[in-house]
This record gives structure tokens, sequence and C-alpha cells, in this order.
């Protein structure tokens, strides 16, 4: 990148005052929020678990920055909005992140972070998805009575010759195929894969693993597996009903089912015709694909707009209303889509630019983790306020982005936030509730 030289910068005049601008005010910092995400993490213990599940190869003798120090830089980062490690030439300077990580010096640098990265493996994976269970367990102070969780594909394109890209007709595009399981906000699983797959792969021994861990530390939790179409497998049906777990699963439709809902659709086009409005109603079938061995409920929504029939089936094996089960239990599955979303573009999930699989998926981890402390800043600060539900971009711009002189000394760290900043008291609320019990 070019380096600036020029000093001072002139802008229209306002008033015949002239303005000048330049980059000469000392330690002041646009990332004043940032004590919001330390305090956060502090809370949870998150970044201090993953630390003790990772083990740091290096020679000790020759170690400047600790691996906890290197991963909340990282994360911290992410939070802020900086998805690069180029991000970490100036950043490693800023008194607010040096203050974040406890730290009186120059941060780790990118070829420093980016070594880190490139350390993972497969047992990191697990080991902080191990941790990711286990700050959700933690994050319950009573046993829930029920859990739904969610799980969804995404595409995340690749643009260069990474390890494990493949070209997806779907997509139109070379892409990873990562898979993501949520329950409620909260999340679980982000597992990173290849695009040359059933989209369903491997969701299954997730599905159990989950099952086998919650049960072990919820006995009489009722567990509830909720899918689009693409997760409807004859295998992970039986599989859920020999072990007592509950579905919801979207159906593709396909000739047999528009057979056995004509006569139905029939009625409901009637009353589109006579009204002129869009009509719906739902139908209870019994269904049976010749892999499944068996018939299955089938609840089957049958909908007339003015561009035509629109019909959805889903299979599940719970007890309700077809209406209800469609509209309050399945449908709800679409806040799972914004979560991914709030991933993707708001902490760069989809930063998976290195050539190794391992750093890819070490990457995409990296970033739910900056997920579950702004998730986390969301439930725990944020409820019964104007943010309690705002995605991580507007939380970002809104309470974490404070512009700050920061002075510091032997005795004191003093943030000076902005007079004009517009959140105050939502800040001291958040800051208030956050601090660790």
């Amino acid at each position: 990148m070019t380096e600036c030289t020029q000093e001072c910068f002139d802008f229209p005049a306002v008033k015949r005052r002239k303005v000048e601008a330049s980059f000469s005010g000392g330690d002041i910092t646009s990332d004043g929020g940032l004590l919001l995400v330390r305090q956060v993490d502090q809370r949870l213990g998150l970044l201090r678990a993953v630390n003790a599940v990772l083990p740091d190869t290096r020679d000790s003798r020759y170690v400047q920055h600790d691996q906890l120090s290197l991963l909340r830089q990282r994360v911290y980062a992410l939070c802020q909005g900086y998805e690069d490690l180029n991000d970490h030439h100036d950043l490693r300077r800023d008194l607010a992140f040096q203050t974040a990580l406890e730290r009186d010096e120059l941060l780790g640098s990118s070829p420093t972070l980016c070594r880190l990265e490139n350390r993972a493996d497969r047992a990191t994976a697990v080991a902080i998805h191990q941790v990711l269970i286990e700050q959700f367990i933690a994050s319950h102070d009573e046993p829930p009575e029920e859990l739904i969780l969610d799980f969804d594909a995404t595409d995340d394109r690749v643009h260069g010759q990474q390890e494990g890209r493949f070209f997806h007709g779907y997509y139109d595009s070379y892409c990873f195929l990562p898979l993501y399981v949520f329950c409620g906000d909260q999340l679980l699983v982000s597992y990173l894969r290849p695009s040359r797959i059933d989209g369903a792969k491997h969701a299954w021994a997730i599905l159990a693993l989950l099952v086998k861990r919650l049960r072990q530390a919820w006995p009489s939790v009722r567990i509830i597996f909720r899918a689009d179409s693409g997760f409807c497998r004859h295998r992970m049906l039986r599989w859920c009903e020999r072990h007592g777990i509950g579905y919801i699963v979207g159906l593709a439709r396909n000739a047999r089912l528009q057979r056995l809902t004509e006569a139905a659709f029939a009625l409901v086009e009637q009353r589109f015709k006579e009204t002129g409005e869009k009509q719906r109603d739902f139908l209870d079938l019994r269904y049976g694909a010749k892999s499944w061995g068996r018939c299955r409920a089938v609840i089957a929504k049958l909908e007339i707009t003015a561009q035509g029939r629109n019909p959805r089936f889903i299979v599940t094996n719970l007890n309700g209303d077809a209406q209800q089960l469609y509209d309050k239990v399945y449908c709800a599955r679409g806040e799972m889509e914004n979560r991914i979303k709030e991933q993707q573009l708001g902490l760069f999930a989809d930063r998976t630019s290195a050539h190794h699989w391992w750093t890819n998926q070490f990457r995409l981890l990296l970033s739910s983790l900056a997920y579950v402390l702004m998730e986390a800043i969301r439930r725990l600060a944020l409820h019964d306020t104007e943010l309690a539900h705002a995605q991580v971009g507007t939380l970002r711009l809104k309470l974490l982005k404070i512009g700050a002189v920061v002075l510091r000394n032997t005795r004191r760290i003093r943030f000076l936030l902005s007079s004009a900043f517009p959140y105050q008291t939502l800040f001291y609320t958040a800051a208030e509730r956050l601090v660790p019990g």
C-alpha cells in the first residue's frame, strides 16, 4: 500500500474559516467500544477456554506474543470490522487494542498471526467446536425443556486455488459449502466442507454428537431437528425416531405429492378465482417414499397467488395443528438464515482465502468465536433495549466504533470517549451488565 507522506489536508472553508486536517492527533482510537468486547470475553472466558485446548508448539525462548494474545487480537479485530491480516500492520499500534489485550507494547504482526492460522489442523477444529458446545451449555442457568437445532448449508465463494475448491452448479461458482448449526441465536457448529458433496453430508454424525453431549448435560431435554429439504434423508429421519428426537424438515415436491394434493388444491384455486386474493390451506398427509420403508406424516401448504400455485411440503413427527407447525415452528428456521448472513457479511466468515484447508477452517472458526462474543453482548447486555435484536453490523456501528482519546501512564489507562456519542446511556448499561460475576 502506498505510504502517505502529506502532513496536512485542506477542505472547503466553513464561514470563511479555513478547514485543515492531519493525522497528528496522537493516541486516538476509533474503536473505544472494544472495551465491551474485552468485557464480554472475560465474562464468558471464551478465548481463554480456546487457548487452553490448543497446544502451542513454539519454542518458548523465542516467543514474544503468547497464543492467548494472538487469539484475542484476531477475534477482537473481527468484532471491530477488520477482516484482513494486513489490517494488523497498523492495529498493533492502537492503544485500544493493546489495552484490550493487556499489553503495553506492539501487538502481533501480520506474519505472526498468519503463522498462528497455519498451525491449525483437524484437532484444532474439533477442540474449538467442543468449546462452542460447552459455552452454549454454560449459558443456561437452568436446564431447558426444549432445544430446536437448526441445520443449514451456505455457499462460501472462493477466487483462488484453495485446497478443496470445486465448482458448484447450483451456485454457479467455485465455492466451499460450510454447514452451520444454531440453537436460536446461539452458534454450535461452523463446519467447512468442500462443495462437491451432498448438502446433508456429515449432518447426521454432527447431530448424533450434539444430541449425546446435550443429553449428558440435560437428560430430560426435548431435542428437535429442523432443516430445509436439503437435509431430508431417510437414514437421518429413522435415526431421529429411534433416539426420540423430534424433527420437522422440508420435503421436495414431486409428482406423487402433487397428485395427492390436486383435489384440495383445486378448491383453493376456486376460492382464489372468486376473491382475487391470495389463498392458503393446509393438508395433513400420510406419505412414504420408496427409500423410507414406511409412511410418515407430511404437511402440505397449498397456496395460490397472482403468480400461480406455490405448494410447500414438510415431513414431521411432531404433534399439533398443521398450520401452527408450519407457520410457527418450521418457518421460524428463517431466522437462522439471518444469523448466517451476520457471520458472512458482518464477521467475514467467507474470508477463506488461505491456500490450506485447515487454515480456512480455522478462519471460519475465528469468525464464529467473534459471533459468540457479539451474540453474548446482544443477549446479556442489550436485552430490553433498542438494540436487543440488532445485527452485528448495527451493533458495531452504534456501540463499538467510538472515537476516544487514550491516555496511558504507569498508574492508569483512561479512555476519553467522544462527548457527542449518541448512545452513552446504552453503553453504560451494557458495560454494567457485562461485569464478570
